[in-house]
């Protein structure tokens, strides 16, 4: 009876110093960007230029279906690859805060040190939220719609961000494992290329080589565009929402553990 009366509070203590810790790092990343605001300005002028550039040169081009138009069927493509191609900034990120010696302050404070990484995966989120808001808005103004409900909408939303956020730990890992800005941001993004455009996001899949198409069933970004598609369609997003629950679960389960070790290592 004792024991649980001392260790119980102990362990309320803990987990109150990480969320305060953890809010203070996420704090921290986020202030980043009122500061030099040009980061994010930047940072959402690429998916912009990608939906401007697939609505208004290749929309005309593309076979697609269960849309009433090329904005409609590729606007959830958008909301993945902005989720994915944002997650490279963890890497990039951390790989910075290495070479700045910032880690190494971090390791000399009385803080969780978990709270570094999940405050940058955590910012991160908050990034790709605005930044697949915006695209909404763009969206909207090149035709697309949602053709659910609000709730089907918003769930469209909050998904493409828990991928996204599933892949920040994937970078996270890079970033911590090449120590190096630059070599954070070729890895970050060579792997993500051919799992992005090698998927449903722009295109169906049936119109591709047998030997692709395959490959792209697989691909966990066509298992998310699906889902989010069928969101946006007003559709039931099974059995795709729970492969894409999966492959989210399977990939934090894996690099959540990887990122916290490389972490440790990390001097």
């Amino acid at each position: 009876m004792t024991t649980k009366t001392t260790t119980q509070p102990l362990t309320d203590r803990g987990v109150a110093r990480l969320i305060s810790d953890v809010a203070v790092m996420t704090r921290r990343n986020l202030v980043k960007y009122r500061r030099i605001p040009t980061l994010l300005l930047f940072s959402t002028i690429q998916p912009v230029m990608f939906v401007l550039l697939f609505v208004y040169v290749f929309g005309g081009a593309v076979q697609f279906g269960g849309a009433t138009n090329y904005a409609t069927f590729l606007l959830p493509g958008i909301f993945a690859q902005t989720a994915i191609f944002g997650s490279t900034n963890t890497g990039i990120g951390l790989a910075e805060d290495i070479n700045k010696g910032i880690i190494e302050r971090f390791k000399t404070l009385p803080m969780s040190q978990t709270a570094v990484l999940l405050g940058r995966t955590l910012s991160d989120a908050a990034r790709n939220f605005f930044v697949v808001i915006l695209m909404t808005v763009v969206g909207y103004l090149v035709g697309f719609r949602f053709e659910g409900n609000f709730v089907q909408a918003l769930a469209a939303l909050a998904l493409a961000v828990l991928f996204g956020f599933a892949f920040s730990w994937i970078s996270a890992w890079i970033g911590l494992t090449v120590r190096d800005v630059e070599t954070a941001q070729a890895a970050g993004f060579i792997w993500v290329f051919p799992l992005t455009f090698a998927s449903s996001a722009f295109v169906p899949t049936a119109t591709m080589p047998g030997w692709l198409q395959g490959f792209a069933d697989i691909n966990p970004v066509t298992v998310a565009v699906n889902t989010l598609r069928a969101l946006t369609f007003g559709q039931s997003p099974a059995p795709d929402l729970w492969w894409m629950l999966l492959w989210v679960g399977g990939i934090l389960a894996i690099f959540v553990p990887l990122a916290v070790r490389q972490y440790r290592k990390t001097v």
